[in-house]
């Protein structure tokens, strides 16, 4: 009897685990894109616009619920990541336009992802004037949050065994999941209070529609204290999501190794972010200390990363890109947009793990003895610190500091051939034992790379059927032409690549769908 119940016990774990480290994307996608900053208005025209015609899977958004105003420095983007309650009003809208936003996205086929903060509140001397982005009166050095409410008894101090009540030693389990991160105050998420306001609050947002959470910070929580959260929350709204659908899990742990907390520790609930993927993937598009793109044969768990099935992939994310998180001067961004887009080209090509895109904002850099002063800086915004909205220009970029690579064409095409060769086997490698190299995806895709200092010129097997097809990196297929470049695949499905190491993009990709 006691095996039997020990084996339910375990169908039960693995159940929530699995449920909730599917996307639920809907017709196809494969892709989620991160809306870092934008507004609820504009992230709702852009599912409409453009995410749900280009085959865009959903949108990871930042938290949407009432946090901390700072002034020095001026708005900073992290001051997102210090809540002072649930109520959902922040810098991106108000509760009405965050609900016309889900609707609409889910209308159109892309889904919602929030930016979960479920670890802290605010840093515990925060705050000018103590009022939050919803008007709600706060005190961080009372630990008094009555919009929530939240009181002193809710914070794990008392647990903390450090003479700062900060985490000084991240080999020190306890500390990193008892003290504060950077001062920022600790919830206890063991009291059943602090379980029932938390899942609340991911319930309401469910019950509006989005399809999961990005959480934030989840090293710094028990990983049993997060299942007693999620074992709260609701099944997806039925208006848009299966029926018994459970929201997808996506937990940020940030492990590349040499800690005893591990990302494996996770995996029941969820999936997690594969830190090692941007870390990696930069130091061989950068070709340091040796690396070489042909090293990435065996790609993915053959490098030492998580199994595919648990792994969220990216080649940078909102922390990194600034320096802040993990991954250091490898990690590549917009600002290294010729190495960027081919790292993209490969992850997007690649079936390791859930992919996701960024698209960010630019920022004034100003890089003292190797550090950004400026890392702080929030989004576009106007004088008065509320964020300005996202214009899209002519040729379909965006303006006013908005970098939009979710838009480079590069980047949107193989969204879009992840879409096409999803489910076919990785196949047909091919590398010239230094920078150069190709794969196909069984008989859907192809896509080869020139990352050395000489011209790539090679007949290659992509394992497709005979044909004209467009390069999809160079340009599109319009019809019955192609704006870019052309492959000639014969009968035998092999063809010519020609790839100068001087082009702008010295990289090629076609798929079953580009062709003409």
């Amino acid at each position: 009897m006691r095996m039997m119940m020990k084996l339910l016990l375990l169908a039960a774990l693995l159940g929530l685990g699995l449920a909730q480290h599917n996307p639920h994307y809907k017709h196809g996608r494969t892709s989620i894109v991160h809306l870092f900053e934008w507004r609820w208005a504009d992230i709702a025209a852009e599912c409409e616009r453009y995410l749900g015609p280009n085959g865009y899977g959903g949108v990871q958004i930042s938290p949407p619920n009432e946090h901390i105003i700072i002034s020095n420095p001026w708005r900073p983007w992290w001051q997102r990541y210090q809540p002072i309650g649930y109520n959902l009003c922040s810098r991106s809208g108000n509760e009405n336009e965050l609900r016309d936003m889900i609707t609409r996205c889910n209308n159109v086929g892309v889904n919602i992802y929030v930016d979960a903060v479920i670890n802290h509140m605010c840093g515990s001397g925060g705050g000018e004037g103590h009022h939050s982005s919803c008007g709600s009166y706060f005190n961080a050095g009372g630990k008094d949050f009555p919009s929530v409410p939240y009181t002193s008894w809710d914070f794990n101090d008392g647990k903390c065994r450090t003479g700062s009540g900060n985490i000084e030693n991240y080999n020190d389990i306890h500390q990193v999941r008892d003290c504060r991160l950077v001062s920022l105050l600790d919830l206890a998420l063991e009291k059943d209070h602090v379980r029932s306001k938390t899942a609340d609050y991911m319930n309401a947002l469910i019950d509006m529609g989005v399809a999961g959470f990005r959480v934030d910070a989840c090293k710094h929580m028990w990983p049993g204290d997060m299942k007693a959260v999620f074992e709260r929350l609701h099944n997806l709204n039925t208006q848009w999501f299966a029926a018994g659908a459970r929201p997808f899990m996506f937990q940020e742990v940030i492990d590349l190794g040499g800690e005893p907390i591990t990302s494996s520790e996770y995996f029941f609930l969820g999936r997690v972010t594969e830190f090692k993927y941007g870390a990696k993937l930069g130091t061989a598009v950068r070709k340091w200390n040796g690396e070489k793109l042909s090293f990435l044969k065996n790609w993915g768990e053959g490098w030492g990363f998580m199994p595919d099935g648990n792994a969220l992939v990216f080649v940078d994310n909102h922390d990194n890109q600034r320096g802040h998180g993990a991954g250091g001067a490898a990690i590549l961004t917009f600002w290294d947009a010729r190495m960027y887009k081919m790292a993209m080209g490969l992850m997007l090509a690649h079936p390791y793990g859930v992919t996701r895109v960024m698209s960010s904002f630019s920022w004034d850099r100003n890089f003292v003895n190797g550090k950004d002063q400026n890392d702080w800086m929030g989004p576009p915004s106007h004088p008065d610190g509320s964020t300005k909205p996202v214009p899209i220009n002519a040729d379909s970029t965006c303006g006013d500091g908005w970098v939009c690579e979710h838009r480079w064409r590069q980047i949107r095409n193989m969204v879009i051939f992840r879409n096409v060769v999803n489910g076919q086997p990785f196949s047909n490698w091919w590398d010239n034992q230094s920078n150069q190299i190709a794969f196909g995806r069984g008989n859907r895709g192809f896509i080869a790379i020139n990352n050395d200092d000489w011209n790539m010129d090679v007949t290659l097997n992509t394992g497709l059927p005979a044909g004209t097809y467009c390069d999809v990196i160079s340009g599109d297929k319009d019809g019955g032409r192609c704006t870019g470049k052309q492959v000639q695949v014969g009968g035998d499905g092999r063809a010519h690549f020609y790839i100068s190491n001087m082009d702008e993009d010295p990289f090629m990709a076609i798929h079953a769908d580009s062709k003409l």
